[in-house]
């Protein structure tokens, strides 16, 4: 059986469902049908993000933090790390300099 699917996973993506030996950890369908979901979610947050960033937060980096804590929540139907990357890919596509999640803040004993 050939693949006859034209959608190209930057490595970007794939690293989201690779283990230390670089072995997808899900069947490549669902990396795919995960990414196009991925993919989906970052373009249609553009619009999102450029209006906060004109209206409301004009601080790029800020908007990408909430968005990241919004899409963290287990409603949002992306894993955690498909969050980070939906975030770094939305930055991309604006444009924005690169993002990378925060550190967790440490609570206080």
């Amino acid at each position: 059986m050939s693949d006859d699917n034209q959608i190209f996973i930057p490595p970007s993506f794939f690293a989201v469902y690779s283990d230390a030996r670089q072995r997808l950890s899900e069947p490549i369908d669902v990396v795919r049908a995960r990414y196009e979901i991925c993919e989906d979610l970052a373009n249609h947050l553009v619009g999102h993000a450029q209006l906060q960033h004109h209206t409301e937060v004009p601080v790029e980096s800020e908007i990408l933090r909430r968005i990241n804590a919004g899409l963290a929540t287990p409603e949002s139907g992306v894993s955690a790390a498909e969050a980070t990357w939906i975030v770094q890919r939305l930055a991309e596509l604006l444009g924005w300099p690169g993002w990378e999640e925060p550190e967790p803040t440490p609570a206080n004993d």
